[in-house]
């Protein structure tokens, strides 16, 4: 007799699971909240343990992948540039409508206790760009200055291909080796989120039980940042980018159109990954990129290329700040925007990258990392979008860098 194998639930369905019975759990039994918070805060300790060596493997790996075989040059150079300007552009997007909407004001939130506020975290501008460059890079570990260890890793990274063939393979293969490790570590704890979001829910929801209206209002707003998101991601895609097409010459509802497929697939399978394969091969038979380009621009966008995850970074932070009702200055709103930016490299590869990185931008500006538990009832519909925007921008910069350089883009 043969035995039917259980069919596992997804991820995504056990975090909402965990989400809803965290809701009622803290709202009917407020005092069963401190026997369950601690899963919570272990959850929250797990992940501020990874981020650091997370993020230093995984930059300094893809940094130094990108010099294998050929050096940066000039075409690797404009690729680079044309992903971090469009990137800035799609953080800066979703700064203007989160600021402009402030879809988390009236959350009335409380704040957890223990919480030392943004004193500790005010620094003036000047003092935030010394900080960039740390003095002593284990201090930067330590404290974490991710700022600073994210500079030292791309600067670590971007020479490594610069030494004797021989030794730079042996280094590569190195951090690569330590990023898969770290990745697989990830993986590993982010299969607890479910029991890390229902601690963490059920604490946040205690202290509120009280106040009903709070929870309607902060319902609402919730509502409002998932539609800030997705719109500034739709504004980014459907207007930024194809602005930058039309100023290149070409057309970009003709782009749109034959990158179709390419964008279903990025949507329904959220992983910039997994799409690869199909958008080069869309992007050198539709749009007719050279082989060269493709295989040098789309993977490594895959790697370093994030305007979905850059502005949903940007525009999360600021929506739990303003649910906890603190407000930021203009300094650390820069941080905010330049972490976005440096930590959006680092994402590559990290399943439920919004999440991981989301505590690098929140320890940043001194918010409590608790507030990931907000945004995670909407995260799943989010993370397909800013995936479709992730791949779509690869196959944008595939186009332009290729039409720079000389080529016929859809001549056919």
């Amino acid at each position: 007799m043969e035995l039917k194998a259980t069919k596992k639930i997804s991820l995504h369905w056990q975090i909402m699971i965990a989400l809803i019975t965290g809701a009622l759990t803290g709202w009917y039994f407020p005092s069963i909240s401190p026997y369950v918070h601690w899963m919570g805060i272990i959850f929250l300790k797990t992940l501020k343990m990874i981020v650091v060596p997370l993020v230093f493997f995984t930059i300094v790996a893809g940094m130094a992948g990108i010099g294998r075989g050929e050096n940066l040059g000039r075409m690797g150079l404009k690729t680079l540039g044309f992903y971090f300007v469009t990137m800035l552009l799609a953080i800066l997007t979703g700064l203007i409508l989160v600021i402009t909407l402030k879809p988390g004001i009236g959350g009335g939130m409380q704040l957890p206790e223990g919480f030392e506020g943004l004193q500790a975290h005010q620094k003036k501008l000047g003092e935030i760009l010394l900080g960039v460059f740390p003095e002593n890079i284990f201090k930067a570990f330590s404290e974490p200055n991710m700022l600073g260890i994210i500079i030292f890793s791309i600067l670590l990274g971007a020479f490594i291909p610069a030494l004797e063939s021989h030794t730079a393979r042996k280094i590569t293969d190195l951090f690569e080796g330590f990023s898969s490790l770290m990745l697989k570590l990830t993986l590993f704890i982010i299969r607890f989120t479910p029991l890390g979001i229902f601690g963490l829910l059920t604490e946040l929801t205690a202290r509120q039980a009280g106040s009903p209206e709070a929870l309607s209002r902060l319902g609402s707003g919730l509502g409002l940042y998932a539609l800030i998101v997705a719109g500034g991601i739709l504004f980014h895609g459907l207007f930024t980018l194809s602005l930058v097409l039309y100023t290149q010459g070409i057309s970009p509802l003709k782009h749109f159109s034959s990158m179709t497929t390419v964008l279903l697939t990025a949507f329904s399978t959220s992983s910039s990954n997994a799409t690869l394969p199909l958008s080069m091969e869309e992007v050198i038979q539709k749009a007719g990129v050279s082989k060269k380009i493709a295989s040098f621009t789309l993977p490594l966008g895959a790697t370093v290329n994030m305007n979905g995850t850059a502005l949903y970074e940007c525009v999360a932070v600021l929506f739990i700040a303003q649910v906890y009702g603190l407000s930021l200055s203009l300094t650390q709103i820069i941080i905010v925007v330049v972490t976005a930016l440096l930590a959006a490299v680092g994402s590559a590869g990290v399943p439920m990258a919004g999440l991981v990185m989301m505590s690098i931008i929140l320890s940043a500006v001194g918010l409590p990392l608790e507030g990931v538990a907000l945004i995670l009832a909407v995260d799943r519909p989010l993370d397909m979008l800013r995936t479709a925007l992730n791949v779509y921008g690869d196959t944008c910069a595939a186009v332009v860098i290729a039409k720079s350089e000389g080529e016929s883009i859809y001549s056919g």
